[in-house]
């Protein structure tokens, strides 16, 4: 039927947009109060993307002769865009529940790497598992994520080290992409680690003469797509000449930049990242003020995991510093062996109570900021007419219970919709 829509959802409580005038990110003031309407409606489009917004009568009377596939009445509920979890690691094999053991016991995260466990250990099992038993294990985790909000996720590769085995696990996270509801922004992260027998030199050497001239073919004949470069820059691993080479060697194939960095040491990774129009750096636990200068004025966005700097005992990412500078900040979930949180909404609690941050910079930074950081503001991270139908409606009479109820996600999310398609539904 031509009219007809795929998604109805009425008479909502309220309906957080985030963003109303079609921002590409909140800093400063604008985090203040996001746009919320009571009372309202949505409709999503069989295409997938939203058609109309607004007060329920108004909507009711514009679409009163129209057909849709689905219909769900919001009353008492609230509706939120989807959750964009900005850095995961969620294609690998082999736990890592010892070394949590190990942790609790005072031994640092770089001497557990240092001892070869870390992203070692995951490194091996990863390079010995098959492709299916990595796409099955990653299904399971992505499906963890979507039932707790996220419909839009950072994947990287990073636990091959080798070009086989980061083929490997771009090619399921390519695989995910097209199977599975939830979007995907695929980042290769070959340079996750030094691999052994190799210096930092000889490992960038390789990644920039093998790698991304793979990288580059394979995703120009469709069998892989990625679309972020990221290195571990840090004391130990790649160090800030290194780092500038293979970022550079990213951005010259049209990777957008997105890295690791100033996580256990201050490296300048900041004003690096600046200096290279990176797109977002992530953890920055020991960022410097001139860096978070040179971040707001490259409008690079600041992807802040509280889970890690939780989990590692590290110091807090100084996000109040941040945004009171008028950096652009996001969130992730950092999902991976060392920090097993598939969550979104716990993430932004954290982010509350450890980093200091309001409940409506969490979630701008949780939605809009963080599909920034992913350069798909344009399409995802807030609702508003012409972006993708992607939605979270939860139990409750205020959009902010879905923060404050601490690891509560689970009963208060009732629907979890992508591109107007119900994916998941308690």
């Amino acid at each position: 039927m031509a009219s007809g829509h795929r998604l109805l959802l009425e008479n909502a409580r309220q309906v957080v947009l985030v963003c109303a005038r079609g921002e590409r990110f909140l800093t400063r003031a604008a985090l203040r109060s996001l746009a919320v309407l009571e009372g309202a409606s949505l409709v999503v489009g069989t295409d997938g993307f939203i058609k109309a917004i607004g007060p329920a009568d108004a909507i009711q009377r514009q679409f009163s002769e129209e057909t849709f596939e689905e219909r769900i009445d919001c009353s008492g509920k609230c509706i939120l865009p989807g959750l964009v979890d900005a850095h995961t690691h969620p294609v690998w094999a082999g736990e890592r529940v010892h070394e949590f053991a190990m942790k609790l016991a005072g031994a640092s995260y770089m001497d557990i790497h240092q001892a070869g466990g870390g992203i070692n250990f995951t490194v091996e099992c990863t390079r010995q598992a098959s492709e299916d038993e990595l796409f099955d294990s990653f299904q399971q985790r992505l499906l963890c994520m979507m039932r707790a909000g996220t419909t839009l996720v950072e994947c990287k590769s990073g636990y091959g080290l080798n070009l086989q085995t980061e083929l490997k696990m771009l090619r399921v996270i390519a695989r995910a992409g097209r199977e599975l509801d939830v979007s995907i922004s695929a980042t290769y992260c070959g340079a996750h680690s030094v691999p052994k027998g190799k210096t930092a030199t000889e490992a960038a050497d390789d990644i920039i003469n093998n790698h991304l001239p793979k990288l580059q073919e394979l995703g120009r004949s469709g069998e892989i797509h990625v679309d972020n470069i990221d290195v571990f820059c840090e004391k130990g691993v790649f160090d800030l000449s290194s780092t500038r080479r293979i970022l550079q060697g990213g951005k010259d194939i049209g990777l957008q930049i997105n890295f690791h960095g100033d996580e256990l040491n201050p490296m300048k990774a900041a004003e690096l990242g600046a200096e290279l129009g990176a797109q977002a750096i992530s953890h920055l636990e020991e960022v410097s003020d001139e860096g978070i200068a040179a971040m707001a004025t490259a409008r690079c966005a600041a992807v802040l995991l509280p889970t890690t700097a939780y989990m590692l005992r590290l110091k807090q990412p100084r996000a109040r510093k941040m945004l009171e500078e008028g950096v652009i900040v996001a969130l992730g979930s950092d999902f991976n062996p060392n920090a097993y949180c598939f969550s979104m909404p716990m993430v932004m609690h954290l982010a509350c109570v450890n980093m200091k941050m309001s409940m409506p910079e969490a979630l701008a930074a949780a939605t809009i900021n963080a599909a920034y950081a992913l350069g798909k503001s344009h399409t995802h991270g807030s609702l508003e007419v012409g972006k993708q139908g992607d939605c979270v409606i939860i139990n409750s009479s205020r959009w902010e219970h879905l923060i404050y109820q601490f690891g509560g996600h689970h009963e208060l999310i009732e629907y979890v919709i992508a591109k107007g398609k119900v994916i998941y539904k308690k």
